[in-house]
């Protein structure tokens, strides 16, 4: 092939690098979504366990970069494009074995792998570290395998880089909405290896294609004496992009967890919310990674332009806080959000298809959130390519070394925002934070890239949005429809719990998590029912554990009988027994529930922490959660339903909220015997024969019962008492079930 004929096919051999780059970016979405499913059922899903599983996840990534920019530098791009296709090979060789390996063969021995926190991070960094370095590696080795001409590298780099971001954000899609909800996590994974093993044979084709031969860098224009613009890669040393590249993940991580709260809490997640909102952010980080590179070619300041995007981007992030806050609630458009918020309905993503509500909740809301600073973002990553790279055999290299430093920040900052700054000073505040540290960049860019008036004015208008911030009250109220004076609200990293008016209750307060209505106080209805009625029907139910605290209803109730000795409360949230010791002074119940020396709060996973406590139980309880919930699966499968039978006393009783017909079978495929409630609104499973003794339930309910649950309470678990019958057996031609890596409930799945 002539030289001529071979620099006309490289635009067209760089876009099917980029297209197979963006299958590689799918399934590597899919695999972290599933992979942390799978290994938080083994170390729970509270917020320590899951920033361990992130971290670890992406500290194999920058190892991998790390790894991968070395090796690279030292080949030419047909041996890089090799390398590249045999990493996509090997990542969907692993993924083939990962669901044993993971779900398996780790959980075979979960209570000695993950007995400590400490022991369950340097599990999940060991048995992430060889599919997430060689993830890390496949940038490095692309680069150096596409770009030939150096003064165009920020372009060659952006354009593959983004549709990577923009392969993942169809992962994030197809992950939930199709992939887990048809074929459960399991069958994601591996259509997550035929993505990587059709990435890397694509590769190979594309290798044997362009010859084995080594590759020779294209003419490039040489050096001109004219004077280097302040950003010129001359001009500051690759160690303080790498630095400002470090910085900038450490701001993109951070930003992402807050903003995800605050949607989260926004529009009342069910288990599709993470996937389609995650791939609104990748969308705007991949088109500014991709546009960003045509921009960046006819940048003459990379390092002014750089800072510039980092500041705006913090500018903007700050400025849509006040306006939530400021907003008039009559404004067109707004003022339907505002009313959502006011109620207690949820939109329930995933099997409602108000399409009107989807649009204002899942497109208008996040993209007016954070769409801009996701850009900019993307922006910044191909300005920054404009900076560093002045040789084509050292481009791998560059940007590996440059990944890795990303990574590291990415890391700081989702540990310092989630594990540190959301618990001691909430979602506003921490973003008030770090916009107030965000004037680093202006600041540099004075530093380093001499005086400018927009700057000045980008800083002046960063520094003021600190000074005019809203309180984390006035922020919280808004997004809850509710009167900051009459509102309380407790947030920690795992959730944030409020307390406010139940407009049209009668003076009831509603409680909720994350945005989502979960309880009333007082204290009443199906919670209270939920938490008595295993109680009474136990002869003696001495020790009781309840999993979810909500309102304190459940457990509160389940504490009715004098025999009781000990209630044990797991509640991932901490959060929520703050709160509710503030309110609690005026809820009779509430503080004696809070007083009662028999119960015992514990802020733990209740399922991780079933299984590593051998402790047995007369009573369990799973407090009622929405089926479609994220993570909801892990409470409802027959794995967990065979872990609660295992901690079962002999005679001991499992109640449980029959939400749906599989919840059900489930239950009942788990249990010899169950007793049911007539609309199987309430389930009761046993290892043992059920007596339906009424006469002696009738008299557990006695008046010192009756007395403790009062009036409101009594003839609802009367009735409750009176109507309880052996399940009916289930006629459905169908039988699915509910288990670990098959959620359909969580997700929607179609079918019996």
């Amino acid at each position: 092939m002539t030289t001529q004929s071979s620099a006309s096919a490289r635009p067209a051999s760089t876009a099917v690098m980029a297209g197979i780059f963006g299958l590689s970016g799918s399934a590597a979405l899919i695999y972290q979504v599933a992979w942390q499913r799978i290994l938080a059922l083994h170390s729970g899903v509270g917020i320590y366990s899951v920033a361990m599983i992130v971290a670890a996840f992406m500290a194999g990534l920058g190892i991998g970069s790390y790894w991968g920019g070395l090796k690279a530098s030292r080949f030419g791009a047909s041996r890089s494009l090799l390398w590249f296709a045999g990493i996509e090979l090997a990542v969907g060789a692993f993924a083939t074995i990962s669901t044993p390996f993971y779900y398996d063969l780790l959980g075979s021995h979960a209570g000695a792998l993950y007995s400590s926190l400490g022991r369950a991070g340097v599990v999940h960094f060991v048995a992430l570290l060889l599919p997430t370095c060689l993830m890390g590696m496949s940038l490095p080795f692309l680069v150096q395998a596409a770009v030939h001409d150096v003064r165009f590298a920020c372009q060659t780099i952006g354009v593959l880089y983004g549709i990577n971001i923009l392969g993942a954000a169809l992962g994030a899609l197809l992950a939930p909405w199709v992939l887990i909800r048809s074929f459960g996590i399991d069958g994601a994974i591996w259509f997550g290896a035929a993505t990587n093993i059709a990435a890397g044979l694509l590769s190979l084709l594309l290798w044997a294609t362009r010859g084995a031969q080594p590759d020779q860098p294209a003419p490039e224009t040489p050096p001109q004496p004219a004077k280097r613009q302040p950003g010129h890669p001359a001009s500051r040393p690759f160690a303080s992009w790498l630095l400002l590249y470090t910085l900038s993940g450490f701001f993109a991580l951070a930003l992402e967890i807050l903003w995800f709260r605050i949607i989260d809490v926004g529009v009342r997640s069910t288990a599709f919310t993470f996937g389609s909102v995650l791939a609104i952010y990748l969308l705007g980080l991949g088109l500014g990674c991709v546009f960003g590179g045509r921009f960046a070619v006819r940048v003459r300041s990379p390092l002014r332009a750089f800072l510039a995007c980092q500041t705006l981007l913090l500018i903007y992030s700050g400025a849509v806080i006040l306006l939530i806050v400021h907003l008039p609630t009559s404004t067109p458009g707004y003022a339907t959000l505002v009313d959502y918020w006011k109620g207690a309905d949820i939109f329930a993503l995933g099997s409602d298809w108000n399409w009107s509500q989807f649009i204002l909740l899942y497109l208008a809301f996040p993209v007016a959130l954070y769409g801009p600073p996701t850009v900019l973002m993307g922006l910044s990553f191909a300005v920054l390519q404009k900076a560093v790279h002045d040789d084509r055999q050292t481009t791998g290299r560059k940007v590996g070394f440059l990944q890795t430093g990303n990574i590291l920040g990415n890391v700081a900052g989702s540990l310092a925002i989630g594990l540190v700054l959301m618990g001691s000073l909430g979602t506003p505040d921490s973003l008030r934070l770090l916009l107030g540290a965000g004037l680093i960049f202006p600041f540099l860019s004075l530093l380093w890239a001499g005086r400018d008036g927009v700057t000045l004015l980008s800083g002046a208008m960063l520094a003021g949005l600190v000074f005019i911030w809203p309180s984390s009250n006035q922020f919280w109220s808004r997004l809850h429809g509710s009167d900051p004076e009459q509102a309380a609200f407790a947030e920690d990293a795992s959730g944030l719990m409020a307390i406010t008016p139940a407009l049209d209750e009668g003076g009831a307060l509603r409680v909720s998590m994350n945005g989502k209505w979960q309880s009333w106080l007082p204290f009443g209805g199906i919670h209270s029912e939920l938490g008595a009625v295993a109680s009474i029907l136990h002869p003696e139910p001495k020790d009781i554990c309840i999993i979810g605290l909500g309102s304190g209803d459940t457990a509160w109730a389940a504490a009715c009988r004098p025999q009781t000795e000990r209630v044990v409360v797991y509640e991932i949230c901490a959060a929520e027994q703050k709160l509710l010791a503030q309110i609690a002074p005026v809820v009779p119940d509430l503080a004696s529930f809070l007083k009662d020396r028999r119960i015992h709060i514990l802020a733990e996973d209740g399922r991780q922490s079933l299984a590593q406590n051998p402790a047995l139980y007369d009573v369990i309880e799973a407090d009622a959660l929405r089926p479609t919930s994220a993570y909801a699966g892990n409470i409802y499968s027959i794995e967990f339903f065979k872990l609660c039978a295992s901690r079962l006393k002999p005679g001991g009783l499992m109640c449980q909220w029959g939400s749906t017909p599989r919840v059900y079978r489930t239950f009942r495929e788990a249990f010899p015997h169950v007793v049911e409630l007539p609309g199987r609104k309430i389930l009761i499973g046993s290892n043992d024969p059920i007596p339906l003794d009424r006469d002696r339930w009738a008299a557990s309910l006695n008046p010192q019962v009756r007395a403790y649950l009062g009036p409101a309470i009594v003839p609802g678990m009367e009735d409750c008492l009176s109507m309880t019958r052996p399940m009916a057996p289930d006629t459905a031609a169908d039988r699915n079930i509910l288990t670990d890596l098959f959620p359909r409930d969580e997700f929607v799945t179609p079918g019996p």
